[in-house]
């Protein structure tokens, strides 16, 4: 186990930021920006931090802290690493007012919380914790409600998640990131894309959700200034073709409706005010002709209907050309 000590902070610069030979070591401290402490087996972060007074990135991911150290002297800081570390708990941030990103992928916090004072928080890394068997990344409101102003990007990977609606209120966010959850659940998405209206980047990839059918061309549907999805970039020229899909088919739907509504089911059977006497599709070995019955008769309207909206274009194309063939 190390502690970190004065001699190891010096050691942790750039090789552009060499102590000067007049120059002492508090002095030599306070005029250092970065540091560069990661993979040190640092468990224990000293007072003598606090003597950086300008530092503003510090690197101390891929060490054992088991919590997050002590910054209220650093109060200049707008960049802080602290991925794969034996972090429990979100605490000790207040006074980094100035912090605008903050990695703690690798840890093993179990709730999002203590970060309602970082006014200025832009990006927030918090990808793959060690959980407990079965248990997910929990959000605490009050924090989601401060972040909400300010986060622009959010990584919640690998997390056992399966809702994001605590989530929803996140309106600035531009990325997000939620690869290798249990998400599933495309209405909830369609709700909260609906709030992100920024939203340009989105990666979803491992989850159930990406199974279902025409994932993708959903997704892009329903965020409508994404360009870039799993990976892939979103041309154009897709993006209004799926458009265009899409609202033929919310014209076919309205539709349906109008006739349920009205109850004029006659009108799209050609005028046929009782139904005809069919096959039953759920038998279709049994020689013969029935009566649908009121179980049966929902699906063979929505059947009937379905076809019907489909065949009723080209059936009116092949009049008109046989109408122009006479003349």
């Amino acid at each position: 186990m190390v502690k970190l000590t004065i001699d190891l902070i010096a050691r942790g610069t750039s090789g552009y930021t060499k102590k000067k030979r007049d120059e002492s070591m508090s002095q030599y401290l306070r005029r250092l920006t970065h540091l560069y402490l990661e993979d040190r087996n640092i468990d224990e972060v000293s007072d003598e931090l606090s003597m950086c007074k300008n530092l503003s990135v510090l690197y101390l991911y891929d060490n054992q802290l088991n919590r997050i150290p002590m910054l209220h002297q650093n109060q200049n800081i707008n960049m802080l690493y602290l991925q794969n570390n034996d972090i429990c708990k979100i605490e000790n941030l207040t006074p980094l007012s100035r912090l605008s990103k903050l990695y703690l992928g690798g840890n093993c916090i179990t709730v999002l919380e203590g970060l309602d004072k970082l006014d200025n928080l832009q990006e927030l890394h918090l990808e793959n914790q060690r959980l407990p068997p079965g248990e997910k990344l929990l959000f605490d409101p009050r924090t989601i409600r401060s972040l909400s102003r300010s986060l622009q990007v959010i990584n919640v990977s690998g997390n056992n998640l399966n809702s994001i609606s605590d989530l929803e209120c996140l309106i600035m966010i531009q990325q997000f990131h939620a690869t290798d959850n249990q998400l599933m659940d495309m209405k909830e998405l369609a709700n909260i894309f609906g709030q992100w209206h920024r939203l340009w980047r989105l990666d979803l990839m491992g989850n159930p959700l990406c199974h279902k059918a025409k994932y993708r061309d959903r997704v892009i549907v329903m965020a409508s200034h994404l360009e870039i999805l799993d990976g892939k970039e979103i041309s154009e020229t897709s993006r209004q073709f799926l458009r265009n899909w899409h609202a033929s088919k919310e014209v076919q739907k309205k539709k349906r409706e109008e006739i349920y509504r009205k109850g004029n089911v006659g009108d799209f059977l050609d005028g046929n005010k009782e139904l005809p006497p069919v096959k039953d599709p759920r038998n279709p070995k049994v020689p013969g002709y029935m009566m649908p019955d009121p179980i049966f008769l929902k699906d063979y309207l929505e059947s009937s209907l379905t076809n019907y909206l489909r065949e009723r274009p080209q059936t009116c194309l092949r009049s008109q050309s046989q109408t122009a063939q006479l003349q």
